[in-house]
């Protein structure tokens, strides 16, 4: 056997129908949509029409709540600082916030803002600017004598006390 001689396997490739091209074709004329009326044209909308039947998607239950106003705010380990503090991306005597977490490669980007979690292990003094941060995040930051500043989140506007009028 040689490399000219290798073919597929028979139907392996199948041509694709051309439709709307002749009677002969065996998809001509209507091209496969049957006769006239709204579903013979292009933009047909009544996919979940079942023929007066009340549609599935309306029959099931509406279920869940999205919020509008959640803040979608990036969450940072105490680990994670501590590994940027050994790798000189981050100074210790410098006040970490959103912006100094971003320059650092911590965060990728600044969304609402910034969340801090107590996983890891902190071996640093810190002054950290953030949106939010766990009981556990605080007292370790504390006990090493940092300070931890809650900001109020950027993503949320500030109420005037002005009505609508």
């Amino acid at each position: 056997m040689r490399l000219n001689e290798i073919a597929d396997r028979p139907g392996a490739r199948k041509k694709r129908m051309r439709i709307g091209r002749g009677t002969g074709s065996g998809k001509g004329k209507t091209g496969g949509r049957g006769g006239k009326g709204q579903t013979a044209r292009a933009g047909v909308s009544i996919k979940g029409f079942e023929g007066g039947q009340m549609a599935l998607h309306r029959r099931l239950p509406k279920r869940g709540f999205n919020n509008i106003f959640a803040l979608d705010l990036n969450e940072v380990n105490l680990g994670r600082l501590q590994a940027a503090l050994d790798k000189g991306r981050l100074v210790q005597d410098a006040v970490v916030d959103v912006k100094s977490l971003v320059e650092a490669g911590v965060l990728r980007r600044a969304r609402d803002g910034v969340r801090l979690l107590g996983g890891g292990e902190l071996r640093a003094s810190l002054q950290i600017e953030v949106h939010g941060a766990s009981r556990s995040a605080v007292a370790a930051v504390e006990k090493l004598g940092g300070s931890v500043k809650i900001l109020g989140p950027s993503g949320q506007k500030k109420d005037t006390g002005e009505g609508p009028n």
